[in-house]
C-alpha cells in the first residue's frame, strides 16, 4: 500500500495556447504538511484547481491519483465527496449569515428533509472547538476579524470529513499572531491524521511548518525538498524558485542622497464618523526627499487610515492638524487635489481598489492620468500604447502584451501594473501600502529594486508594511503606530524587530 494520499502524474494544462502546467509531478504523503511554492505565475494555483475540479477532467492531461484510485473530477463537489477541501485566499463566506450557517452551508444537517438547526449548532460548536475558535456560533461572519473568518473556513472544510486540506496563501491577510495561531492549528490537524497542502510566499512559514516542499517554476516541477534531510532552507528555496541566487533580498542603495522635507504632518488627527472615534491621533511625521520612511504596526493600528487621510481623505474622515507639502500648508478636499500636489497612493487591495481587473494593462496604466494621453478631450491611442509599453518594460511586467487583461496576471505583475499606474501621474511622494503582500520572493526583489531606482531619482516613499523584515530591510527611518498613535521613531541603524514590536504593543 502506498504511503502517498495523493499523486498527480504528468499534469499539463494550457490556456489559449499558453502552457500553464507542463508534465507536473506532485506527491503528498499521508499525514504531512506539504508546501507548494514558486514565483507568481509558476502554476501553483492552477495545479490546485486541477486537483479540486475547478478545471474538470478532460481540460487537462495527466492523472490524479487520490487514495490509490484514479480520479476524474468533473466539478468541485466531486473532490469534496472524495475528501478534498480547498480554502482560497479570498474567503468564500456569507458575511450576513451566522458562523454555524456558514460552516454547514451546502452541507446542511437534515432530518426528514428538514434542516435540524439545533443539531447544526451543536455540531458547529464541535467544529469550532476543533479549530480552537472560541466564538458564539450564532455570531455573524461580518462581526469577526479576518483571522477568525479563516478558522471558520477551515471548520467548514472539516465538517465535510476532509482528508486532504488545501490552503492557498492562508496567512496573506493575517497579522503575525493570527498567522502563528493558524500554523499551530495545521500542526494539530497533522497530529490528527489530516494531510495539508499549503501554498505560501512567506518563506519563514514554509521553513517552520513544512515536512516537504515542492517547488514549481514556469509550470514545471523543479524539486521536492525534505525537512528531515535539512533541505528546506531560505537559500535553497530561493535558488530553486527563481533559478538563481539572490544574495540579499533587500538591495542596498550605495549612495543615499536625502534632502529637505517634502511632507510633514503636525498634530494630525482623523475622526471616523461611522465608528464614532478617532482612528488617527495627534500624529507628527516627516518625510524627506530621497527617503524611504517605513510605517510599522499591527493590523488595526491606523496605518492605512493615516495614509488615506493625507491622500485626499476618500473615506470622509473629520481631519484636524497641519499638513505641509514642500513646506507649504495644504488642505486636500479630494484625492485629485492630493495627486495634483504630487502625492500618489498604491492601495493594499490591488484587486478591490487598485485595478480594473477586466481591462488590459494599457487601460490600467493610464487610468489615473488620462490627461497625459489626451488632446482636446480625446485619448491618443498611439501615445497610450507608447506609455504603457514603456512601463511594461521598466517595471518588468511579465505579460504577452500590453493588451493582456490584468485579471489574468499573477499577483506580482498586478502589483507592478498598479505601481506603474501611479508613477504615470508623476508623484513626488509615493505611498505604498503593503507593497509586496501575496507576491513571491522574486517579484518582491523586483519591487524593491524599482523602489530604490525611484528614490535615486529623487522621489520619496512612505512604505506601510506588516513584514518586519521588509520594514527593516528597506527603510531609512521607521515610525511605529499603535492605536492610531505614533509610538516610536527609529533610524535604520538603531531599529530591530524587538524594538519595533515593543512600540507596536504599547
Amino acid at each position: 500500500m502506498s504511503s502517498n494520499i495523493l499523486e498527480m502524474r504528468n499534469i499539463s494544462k494550457s490556456f489559449t495556447g499558453v502552457k500553464a502546467l507542463s508534465d507536473v509531478n506532485f506527491k503528498v504523503a499521508k499525514g504531512e504538511i506539504h508546501c507548494l511554492i514558486g514565483e507568481n505565475g509558476a502554476g501553483k494555483s492552477t495545479l490546485m484547481k486541477v486537483l479540486s475540479g475547478v478545471y474538470p477532467y478532460g481540460t487537462y492531461e495527466g492523472d490524479i491519483v487520490f487514495e490509490e484510485n484514479v480520479q476524474n473530477f468533473s466539478r468541485i463537489s466531486d473532490s469534496v465527496k472524495a475528501g478534498i477541501g480547498i480554502i482560497y485566499q479570498e474567503l468564500a463566506l456569507f458575511p450576513d449569515l451566522s458562523v454555524y450557517e456558514n460552516i454547514f452551508a451546502g452541507n446542511e444537517v437534515k432530518h426528514g428533509g428538514l434542516i435540524d438547526w439545533n443539531e447544526t449548532i451543536i455540531r458547529a460548536r464541535e467544529m469550532l472547538k476543533m479549530v480552537k475558535l472560541n466564538v458564539n456560533p450564532e455570531t455573524l461572519i461580518r462581526d469577526l476579524g479576518v483571522g477568525k473568518q479563516q478558522l471558520v473556513e477551515i471548520a467548514k472544510a472539516l465538517s465535510k470529513d476532509v482528508k486532504l486540506l488545501i490552503l492557498d496563501e492562508p496567512t496573506a491577510a493575517l497579522n503575525e499572531n493570527d498567522s502563528e495561531n493558524l500554523l499551530e492549528l495545521l500542526r494539530d490537524l497533522r497530529s490528527q491524521g489530516i494531510t495539508c497542502i499549503m501554498i505560501s510566499h512567506k518563506l519563514k512559514e514554509v521553513i517552520s511548518i513544512a515536512d516537504k516542499a515542492t517547488v514549481l517554476r514556469d509550470g514545471k516541477t523543479i524539486c521536492t525538498l525534505d525537512a528531515a534531510r535539512g533541505e528546506i532552507t531560505e537559500a535553497v528555496i530561493i535558488k530553486n524558485m527563481v533559478g538563481r541566487d539572490i544574495e540579499d533580498i533587500y538591495p542596498k542603495r550605495p549612495d543615499k542622497k536625502i534632502g529637505d522635507p517634502i511632507l510633514e504632518v503636525r498634530n494630525w488627527t482623523a475622526y471616523d464618523p461611522q465608528l464614532g472615534r478617532n482612528i488617527v491621533k495627534n500624529v507628527d511625521l516627516q518625510v524627506k526627499k530621497g527617503e524611504i520612511v517605513g510605517i510599522a504596526g499591527l493590523m488595526g493600528s491606523g496605518r492605512t487610515e493615516f495614509a488615506l487621510s493625507i491622500f485626499g481623505n476618500p473615506r470622509g474622515y473629520k481631519l484636524d492638524g497641519e499638513l505641509l507639502v514642500d513646506n507649504v500648508p495644504r488642505t486636500f478636499k479630494h484625492t485629485s487635489e492630493a495627486i495634483h500636489a504630487g502625492i500618489a497612493y498604491v492601495t493594499e487591495d490591488r484587486k478591490g481598489d487598485g485595478l480594473f481587473l477586466i481591462q488590459d494593462i494599457k487601460n490600467n496604466v493610464t487610468a489615473a492620468n488620462l490627461k497625459g494621453v489626451s488632446s482636446g478631450g480625446v485619448i491618443n491611442e498611439n501615445e497610450e500604447v507608447h506609455i504603457a509599453s514603456g512601463y511594461k518594460s521598466s517595471m518588468y511586467i511579465k505579460a504577452s502584451s500590453i493588451e493582456q487583461v490584468v485579471g489574468h496576471l499573477s499577483g506580482g505583475n498586478q502589483q507592478k501594473v498598479s505601481l506603474g499606474k501611479w508613477l504615470f501621474v508623476g508623484p513626488k511622494l509615493l505611498i505604498l501600502d503593503e507593497p509586496t503582500r501575496g507576491i513571491d520572493v522574486g517579484a518582491k526583489f523586483e519591487i524593491y529594486t524599482i523602489m530604490n531606482k525611484l528614490i535615486s531619482e529623487g522621489m520619496s516613499i512612505i512604505m506601510i508594511s506588516s513584514e518586519l523584515g521588509e520594514v527593516l530591510g528597506m527603510s531609512d527611518r521607521i515610525y511605529v503606530m499603535a492605536e492610531g498613535k505614533i509610538k516610536g521613531e527609529l533610524t535604520a541603524e538603531e531599529a530591530d524587530q524587538e524594538k519595533i514590536m515593543k512600540f507596536a504593543t504599547q
